[in-house]
């Protein structure tokens, strides 16, 4: 049996080195990621981390709602976010919705309860990359209203979630709007509140705290000017312990630091953007980037005045 030559013997071990890199590679990525048509489920190390919703959830067959997230957990697994409450049943986990779309004068729908307006997941993906998990969406908006339902408006957003660290987990949202016509303009809702933009729906018990830089925050019914960064926290149903989810606002936002519409109970918590006024998009899209963290334990044992200041200094 001929011997192989020392060429070939070289290209064989590469070869082989490069097939054991590649599983060791997989092996250790602590997510696992399932994509359906449905949508898409993450977990980190067996424990479950959060669900993508792509596909439309019917509510009182005429609310459609898709592009969101629920459940969303903590590091210890419970249940942070819930959706279509009583109370409200056009709330859905962590999403980002306005009550006005314009499209020059005409009013072509309200995103917040989808009235005269859907919303389609073009495209949904996930994988890892830089050890993280990250889901890649084109979502567009469209309305019978408008052109026999032409999309006017497509959404390119990015969802990063990033290894547990110390029983917090960091999750980045990037929300890009591109208007796909002239003269689209988006804003919150018509009176003083000026709610919209991006929102969590928490599971909320009368204990919730409210915490910001300056300290304990009280919930008003108008928006509270309350700094960059806005803390949530019960107590966990699982641990003996606080858990909570933090809203950090980047500083590349149009509106920086943003006022906040807070709620002690039966509602959404939300950082507000652009208020009652609408604005137009134009050729430029507009970006809008907050992360989340995620905790098991009280506020008090992270400082987010430090995770803020990190996040302010991220390209």
């Amino acid at each position: 049996m001929p011997s192989l030559n020392p060429p070939i013997l070289f290209i064989v071990f590469c070869f082989l080195m490069s097939a054991i890199s590649c599983s060791n590679e997989k092996k250790q990525s602590q997510f696992d990621l399932i994509e359906t048509a449905d949508g898409i489920s993450i977990t980190e190390n067996n424990s479950p981390v959060l669900y993508y919703q792509r596909s439309e959830k019917v509510l009182n067959d005429s609310m459609r709602f898709s592009n969101f997230i629920h459940p969303l957990f903590t590091p210890g697994g419970d249940t942070l976010t819930e959706i279509f409450p009583d109370d409200h049943p056009f709330h859905r986990g962590v999403y980002w919705a306005w009550h006005q779309v314009f499209i020059d004068s005409l009013d072509a729908g309200d995103l917040w309860i989808m009235k005269n307006i859907r919303q389609s997941v073009d495209s949904a993906s996930v994988h890892t990359a830089d050890n993280n998990a990250v889901i890649k969406t084109l979502v567009s908006w469209f309305s019978p209203l408008y052109e026999n339902n032409k999309s006017f408006l497509q959404e390119r957003n990015s969802i990063t979630i990033h290894p547990k660290e110390n029983d917090i987990r960091k999750i980045d949202f990037e929300i890009q709007l591109h208007a796909l016509t002239n003269n689209v303009r988006i804003g919150g809702s018509d009176d003083e509140k000026g709610y919209g933009g991006f929102c969590l729906r928490l599971r909320l018990p009368e204990q919730i705290l409210f915490t910001s830089s300056g300290g304990k925050v009280v919930p008003q019914l108008l928006q509270v000017n309350s700094g960059k960064w806005m803390d949530f926290s019960r107590p966990s149903q699982i641990l003996q312990d606080s858990i909570g989810i933090a809203i950090l606002s980047h500083s590349s936002l149009p509106f920086f630091p943003a006022p906040w519409i807070l709620r002690q109970s039966g509602s959404m918590q939300n950082i507000v953007f652009p208020g009652r006024n609408p604005i137009g998009l134009g050729k430029n899209p507009v970006i809008l980037r907050y992360r989340l963290i995620v905790h098991s334990g009280g506020v008090s044992k992270i400082n987010l005045n430090q995770l803020q200041r990190e996040y302010e200094n991220e390209n």
